[in-house]
């Protein structure tokens, strides 16, 4: 499922660091920290007229992964909803969009890894898009088991939200190359972990489980998940899940701001039911109830 242009999408405003600029008149340095290393941390955000859903905890994981990486210069949150709040306004967005929110380590006074050459400050980047969700959730998705292993604490800690993807790109190539949707990812021991670019749970017997976060992002819809099935007394539980358990699944979907909610049918060719009455009523609870976690600009 191949993303496509919106025309829409030509004309857009974009923030970097400190002010607006049109589309074709956007771009970082050579010398920015996102071009020499991938060295930026990122975050997805999904809009509604509501609001911004779970805009606290996108903003909170946005700051904590700049203070890991020993960012300088980070915006505080009232700093970042101010540059999201114009962007939103230059380009009359308030629904069916989707913001991808980056923060670099900044421009570097010449080429070089070192962080000490970064001396002018962090760049925030808000890229605000007209974009419905990624995934038709009527079809589903077909995806495979790849041999690039997510990484573990031990490698790069995915408690970090960066913009290294390296390790998910790989994935989805092998996922491309098979003419599948996405790549599903195992930890170094084995057990599932996520999917190139969602989280992942499986039902079972009327348990909702989810890979612990170990070797995934603790993803912000993943949390959200968990808290509307907890709400509605669904057991939710995270553990150890094997290929094998999530081949004989009653029911698996994929979690993400890009797709919100999404059934996985198919896993290494094995089929998996998309009508089973429990995963009906997970996505039911979900699209009933996202609206609630939305949270408005303020100032």
């Amino acid at each position: 499922m191949l993303q496509k242009f919106d025309p829409r999408n030509n004309d857009i405003k974009v923030w970097i660091k400190d002010r607006l600029y049109p589309r074709h008149e956007a771009k970082v340095s050579v010398f920015d920290s996102s071009v020499q290393g991938g060295d930026a941390v990122w975050e997805g955000l999904r809009v509604y007229p509501e609001g911004i859903v779970c805009l606290d905890d996108h903003l909170n994981r946005l700051l904590a992964s700049a203070k890991t990486l020993a960012f300088a210069d980070i915006p505080t949150k009232a700093q970042v909803m101010e540059a999201i709040d114009k962007t939103l306004k230059a380009n009359g967005m308030n629904d069916d969009t989707h913001i991808r929110l980056t923060l670099t380590r900044g421009e570097k006074i010449t080429s070089g890894m070192d962080p000490r050459l970064n001396q002018s400050g962090s760049c925030l980047i808000v890229l605000a898009e007209w974009k419905p969700l990624v995934y038709d959730n009527n079809s589903g998705i077909k995806v495979i088991s790849s041999s690039q292993r997510r990484n573990t604490p031990q490698f790069l800690d995915s408690k970090i939200h960066h913009n290294n993807l390296l390790n998910n790109i790989l994935a989805k190539i092998q996922a491309n190359v098979a003419g599948k949707d996405a790549g599903l990812m195992l930890d170094e021991r084995g057990f599932v972990a996520e999917l190139n670019g969602s989280n992942l749970f499986a039902l079972i017997n009327g348990v909702v489980y989810t890979p612990f976060a170990h070797a995934c992002l603790p993803g912000i819809t993943r949390k959200t998940v968990m808290n509307i099935c907890r709400n509605n007394e669904i057991k939710c539980v995270e553990a150890d899940l094997s290929l094998s358990e999530f081949y004989n699944a009653d029911g698996v979907f994929a979690t993400g701001t890009m797709g919100e909610l999404t059934p996985v049918v198919e896993i290494d060719g094995r089929p998996i039911a998309k009508d089973h009455p429990d995963l009906v009523q997970v996505l039911g609870l979900f699209k009933d109830s996202i609206r609630s976690f939305c949270q408005p600009l303020k100032g």
